[in-house]
């Protein structure tokens, strides 16, 4: 598969943003035992590259969750877990904290509207649906694997096991969107279309299988 013919997004990060982007590299840096040769969101994606090499992929899901909860205190996320139900109120703000914290990481993005299945199996309508326009980082990297094992699968597990905050993440591998719906109970990764995402052409792992090597391993 092709990555769409358009022309690479150009960022200028704000202060904050590189603070941000330091604090990530810094944590993965520390996880993986290794440094980036290069500064601000490339060596972002470098030490993410890093992680993938010699991991299969429940390795690198695992690793990336050490980063993920090196970044929250414990009590924080017990307090979270504890006294706040995913109730519609919570979810829709989570989205737009969401929006707020996290565009240094996947660049532009909105909450919209979106109708979930609660755990009783009612249907609701709710804005907790944040959607990023064409994200970052699978932009920069090129690659199914990552996108999956570094960031949808571990930061769904994030929120809904460590938050007690159900998230499913759906990107899309033709015009690089992604959409993020807090409340709503991720499914197994077998019964997505993720599963089955050829590589794209500009992944530095491409090869002739049909489905992305990396998700599988």
């Amino acid at each position: 598969m092709q990555l769409p013919t358009v022309e690479k997004t150009t960022y200028h990060d704000t202060f904050f943003d590189q603070l941000f982007i330091r604090l990530f590299a810094h944590k993965m840096s520390n996880a993986v035992g290794e440094r980036s040769r290069q500064s601000g969101y490339d060596g972002f994606v470098e030490l993410s590259q890093k992680i993938m090499r010699g991991r299969n992929s429940q390795q690198q899901q695992q690793l990336v969750a050490v980063v993920l909860q090196s970044l929250v205190p414990a009590p924080v996320l017990w307090g979270i877990r504890t006294f706040f139900s995913p109730t519609q109120l919570v979810c829709e703000l989570n989205a737009w904290f969401a929006t707020q914290l996290f565009e240094w990481l996947v660049g532009p993005c909105e909450v919209q509207s979106v109708e979930i299945k609660t755990a009783t199996g009612q249907t609701r309508h709710q804005k907790s649906n944040v959607h990023i326009k064409k994200c970052r980082y699978l932009e920069q990297s090129g690659c199914v694997g990552m996108c999956i094992n570094m960031c949808k699968l571990p930061t769904q597990q994030f929120f809904t096991e460590k938050f007690g905050i159900p998230l499913t993440m759906t990107p899309n591998f033709e015009d690089l969107s992604c959409d993020m719906v807090f409340g709503q109970v991720p499914p197994p990764l077998e019964t997505e279309d993720a599963y089955r995402q050829p590589c794209l052409q500009e992944c530095t792992v491409l090869n002739e299988a049909l489905a992305c090597p990396k998700v599988r391993t």
